[in-house]
């Protein structure tokens, strides 16, 4: 697969439970188009079980969810991703473990504007070198990048707002709450997108 992000696969990541935790709400974002009109996303990430999270992500006329495992580190790869957006590199990977699926986000930026292409595939053990058009496209949309920024950063803040760091590391069990990664996105996200709210704080 080409350039991939903080990817780190443990091969002890079987035998887990999935089992409902109290539901993340998901981060609602519009923003007004050039043309006219609006732009809708929807991105949210529950923890769902022990090494178990639920990743929705909606633009308003379709979505995709998946239920991501503790493989990879999952959601600093999408902080990192959207991140690394705001800098000179216009495309960003990241996959998510589904045991034993792949699932690939691929993020291309263009001017103010970010497309992205979800492409799942069967076996994670086999496709993780192979290029994004041999998975299935199984989602995509365009987005503004500050549209996108808004509601990566209001998702993740909600995740550790309702778990803490702590907790948060419980239930992941592989991995510590992204503080730094949130903080950059958060840094990024009001210096460039000028968002009328601050995202202060790690907590309520």
């Amino acid at each position: 697969m080409p350039t991939s992000l903080n990817y780190a696969y443990n091969g002890q990541c079987e035998g887990r439970v999935r089992a409902s935790f109290n539901a993340a709400v998901p981060s609602l974002g519009r923003r007004s188009l050039a043309g006219g009109g609006m732009s809708q996303l929807e991105f949210s990430w529950e923890l769902s079980g022990s090494g178990w999270a639920t990743c929705r992500i909606a633009d308003g006329v379709s979505e995709r969810k998946d239920f991501v495992s503790y493989c990879t580190d999952a959601l600093a790869d999408v902080l990192h991703g959207v991140v690394g957006l705001y800098g000179r590199t216009s495309v960003q990977r990241f996959s998510f473990d589904l045991e034993p699926a792949e699932v690939r986000w691929v993020l291309r930026r263009e001017g103010s504007e970010v497309h992205v292409a979800i492409y799942r595939f069967p076996d994670m053990s086999t496709s993780f070198d192979a290029p994004d058009q041999a998975g299935a496209l199984s989602w995509s949309s365009t987005q503004p990048l500050s549209l996108l920024g808004h509601v990566v950063l209001e998702a993740a803040q909600s995740v550790v707002r309702l778990h803490g760091e702590d907790g948060y590391r419980v239930k992941w069990v592989l991995h510590p709450f992204p503080v730094a990664a949130l903080q950059d996105l958060r840094r990024l996200h009001l210096q460039h997108d000028r968002c009328e709210r601050q995202h202060s704080g790690l907590s309520a």
